[in-house]
Order: structure tokens, then C-alpha cells, then sequence
């Protein structure tokens, strides 16, 4: 049985898919390349760009900032400035990434 959040979260995606599949929607949305590591990095708390281009081996600038860009346009991240010294931006899941968190713990149990 669904709870409250899970079908929040379906129409969520069927409203933003065409084609009114949910699963459809959410695999367009976390794929490509590096968006599924950097949720997995996303949850476990707030990420730099810099950070994220010395732990994600074979990464650059462009398809990062791509990949950034595209999750925060979704509604799975959130870029935060932040005005510490020294002055840098922080990637954090919104409430939308956060509901994300079970369906991929569902799928890396299947693996």
C-alpha cells in the first residue's frame, strides 16, 4: 500500500512526463551522466562542485555543471551560495530528492 508521500511523488512525475508513466519520468530525470552518484553523494549531505570533481573519477567541469544544472531544474537539488569565506555553493536534496532516497534504497537492495 502507498503512503501519502509515495503518491504525491507519482503524480509528481506523471504530471511532469508526457506520457503519464511515472517511472518513465524519474529515469529521464536521473539519467545521464553523473546524476545517479551525485544524488548517492547528495544524501548523505550538502556537496561542492569541487568536491564532487575529485570524488567522481573521470569527471569534468562541463558534463558536472551539466548534470548540476539539470538535477536543480528538476526539483531534486537545491544550490545554496553560501557567503562564508571562503565564498562557495553547496548542493543540498530538496523535499523532492529527499522522497527519491527509498526507491533507490529499493534498488540497490535488488542488486
Amino acid at each position: 500500500m502507498k503512503t501519502i508521500s509515495q503518491k504525491k511523488l507519482t503524480r509528481t512525475f506523471m504530471n511532469e512526463n508526457e506520457n503519464n508513466c511515472p517511472a518513465e519520468g524519474l529515469i529521464k530525470m536521473l539519467s545521464g551522466k553523473w546524476k545517479p552518484q551525485i544524488f548517492k553523494l547528495a544524501k548523505e549531505g550538502p556537496v561542492r562542485f569541487n568536491t564532487l570533481l575529485r570524488q567522481l573519477e573521470g569527471s569534468n567541469k562541463q558534463s558536472l555543471s551539466i548534470a548540476l544544472k539539470e538535477l536543480e531544474e528538476n526539483g531534486v537539488l537545491k544550490k545554496e551560495i553560501i557567503a562564508d569565506k571562503p565564498l562557495h555553493i553547496e548542493y543540498t536534496l530538496t523535499f523532492k530528492g529527499k522522497m527519491l532516497i527509498p526507491v533507490f534504497q529499493q534498488l540497490e537492495s535488488m542488486l
